[in-house]
């Protein structure tokens, strides 16, 4: 299926779900056990294409779903909505939400405390804001690297210069994917 097809069936505040090929990004899956290890969400679907904001290297954007799926290794996509639904009024919050997040450098520490931005926190606080809902879990590195005692640690050792923020708070792709306040609208493989 082409990304394109899809516009139909989406609408503003859908969270858009792939998985990067590159190795930070992979380390995240694995630490996570999930196959995603990037999100967005779609802030307009009135044009001939889909449009989605996230927050990518080097800072925040938006781009089209066709260039945000070709990204994604094998073409592997989900899309999930809030359920309930956003109302209209919440819908049409959205994109100021994610505006107002635009152009932010992107954070590597994965710090939800930061004043930069990564990705699921990006959509983590652009739903907070316009729906008042809390989408994904807020986890210590700590809590997420001990529910997979087997997840390499040379990478993230490595990462962080040796010393691993045990108690920085993060939030992951991995826990918005598993979040009960979502529910899957398409699952599977898309070319762009």
């Amino acid at each position: 299926m082409q990304a394109a097809a899809l516009a139909p069936d989406l609408r503003v505040g859908d969270v858009v779900f792939i998985r990067i090929p590159a190795r930070p990004f992979r380390e995240v899956a694995d630490a996570t056990g999930s196959w995603t290890n990037h999100v967005g969400i779609v802030t307009n679907v009135s044009g001939t294409e889909a449009q989605v904001a996230e927050s990518r290297f080097p800072w925040s954007g938006t781009t089209t779903l066709a260039r945000f799926a070709a990204r994604s290794d094998g073409g592997r996509l989900a899309v999930a909505r809030l359920d309930p639904p956003p109302t209209a009024d919440e819908q049409a919050h959205i994109p100021a939400a994610a505006a107002r997040r635009s152009g932010v450098f992107y954070d590597t520490g994965f710090d939800l405390r930061s004043n930069r931005q990564f990705c699921s926190r990006f959509v983590r606080e652009v739903l907070t804001e316009a729906t008042g809902r809390n989408v994904g879990e807020v986890e210590t590195f700590a809590m997420l690297l001990e529910q997979r005692p087997g997840v390499r640690l040379g990478f993230w050792r490595a990462w962080y210069l040796g010393h691993i923020p045990w108690q920085r708070e993060t939030v992951t792709p991995a826990s918005l994917l598993r979040s009960p306040e979502l529910a899957f609208v398409f699952d599977g493989t898309v070319t762009p």
